[in-house]
């Protein structure tokens, strides 16, 4: 199961920057200025950004809490998007 979400932002780039950053410390991370990934416990997240959004994918692991999941990278990006949050995530 793939979960996504176009969040409206033009400062996607720095958001998806930051939050590899910060989940360095504990978990595989890679990304650049326009993509990231992060080996997260509950699943892969994958993000891109583009100029008028980031892209947040979400592959939970079977018997993941897919809300819980959603609710946490949601929350993270609302921290580093402070001036604009909260951030609006349409997961589909």
């Amino acid at each position: 199961m793939t979960v996504t979400a176009h969040v409206p932002t033009a400062s996607g780039s720095r958001y998806l920057q930051q939050l590899c950053k910060h989940w360095s410390h504990k978990f595989e991370t890679r990304f650049d200025a326009q993509q990231g990934s992060i080996a997260f416990p509950m699943g892969a997240i994958r993000l891109a950004a583009g100029p008028d959004a980031l892209t947040v994918t979400i592959e939970p692991q079977d018997g993941a809490d897919v809300e819980r999941f959603k609710q946490v990278v949601a929350e993270h990006l609302d921290r580093f998007a402070f001036r604009e949050a909260p951030l609006t995530f349409d997961w589909r």
